[in-house]
């Protein structure tokens, strides 16, 4: 057995994992998002997707004792973030809050920054 895909390369890319003391609000939170769905769900684990069969997702682990990050006070770097396409800023700032994100007051030209309701930063990006 090989651990070599068709292509050359050594992995498909499945899941970004964030780590959360609530699983099933940052599912929910994502889903409305991206207009995701849940395919997976345990005590302390919650997978989404576009579909059951698509080759990409998100996933929640319950981590009671999170160290949120306080980015963009340096205190507790970002570490990573994602960013997500809008078509309009403003339309897409309005919705992310009212599905629970808090803006970070950091933008620029073609996005804007927000904490998910974990902490996580995320931007949303013009194309």
């Amino acid at each position: 057995m090989t651990s070599t895909q068709t292509d050359g390369s050594i992995a498909r890319f499945d899941l970004v994992v964030l780590d959360t003391p609530e699983p099933r609000r940052m599912a929910d939170f994502y889903c409305s998002l991206l207009g995701w769905r849940i395919v997976q769900e345990d005590d302390d684990w919650i997978t989404i997707r576009p579909d059951q069969s698509s080759p990409y997702g998100m996933a929640f682990q319950l981590a009671p004792d999170l160290v949120a990050p306080t980015w963009p006070d340096p205190a507790v770097p970002q570490q990573s973030h994602l960013d997500v396409t809008v078509d309009d800023l403003d339309v897409g700032e309005a919705r992310v809050l009212g599905i629970g994100a808090r803006p970070t007051g950091i933008a620029g030209s073609g996005f804007r920054a927000y904490l998910d309701p974990s902490g996580h930063p995320f931007c949303l990006c013009l194309p």
